[in-house]
């Protein structure tokens, strides 16, 4: 393990996650001088991080060993995943890479996600081995919840939500993702789901 190649990997990985170092440290239980560390150079990550440095990165073991990412391993996530809604029909689609995105004859451009804050974010409670995701959202015909997803770096689950329902939405328990909402007035919204074990 090169420390050079590992550390600007760990950076490039963080940054694209939307982690600080101290989100990223307090997820390994480790401090963030140990992060920034890593990240200049300065020292590998122990061996007995590497499988939840790995998850939380969204990479492979071997790829932090081995300090770079192959171009295969980079087009298959689904951390990449962009979203369209068409402003014509309210259909959704989605492109798991840079894609030319049509729909009732116009270009659709990929919504720019943008993380919620802690008093808007989406109620979610685990039973019985699923996801149950609330909300008070008032569901009217010009403002709604149209989808509910769930991402994870090979996974994309995804409700459509439909005015004057209420928001209650059930999904397979999966610890780490990104849960994401679509407002039909305010954009598509994000929080990080992260459950220590």
């Amino acid at each position: 393990m090169d420390p050079s190649k590992t550390g600007r990997l760990i950076r490039q990985l963080r940054t694209r996650q939307g982690l600080t170092q101290r989100a990223l440290a307090e997820r390994l239980f480790i401090t963030d001088k140990t992060v920034s560390k890593w990240e200049t150079g300065g020292g590998c990550p122990d061996i007995s991080l590497l499988p939840a440095l790995s998850e939380v990165l969204s990479v492979s073991t071997e790829t932090l060993l081995r300090g770079e990412i192959n171009e295969q391993e980079d087009n298959g996530t689904m951390n990449k995943t962009r979203f369209y809604v068409c402003p014509t029909c309210g259909g959704i689609l989605t492109a798991s890479a840079e894609a030319d995105v049509q729909c009732c004859g116009q270009r659709l451009t990929p919504m720019t996600p943008q993380k919620a804050a802690e008093d808007d974010c989406l109620r979610m409670e685990a039973a019985d081995g699923e996801w149950y995701i609330s909300s008070d959202h008032p569901m009217t015909k010009t403002d709604h919840i149209a989808f509910v997803a769930f991402l994870t770096d090979s996974t994309l689950l995804l409700t459509r939500l439909w005015p004057e329902w209420a928001l209650s939405v059930r999904m397979p328990y999966i610890p780490r993702g990104r849960l994401l909402w679509y407002s039909t007035t305010q954009g598509l919204f994000y929080r990080e789901v992260f459950v220590r074990r």
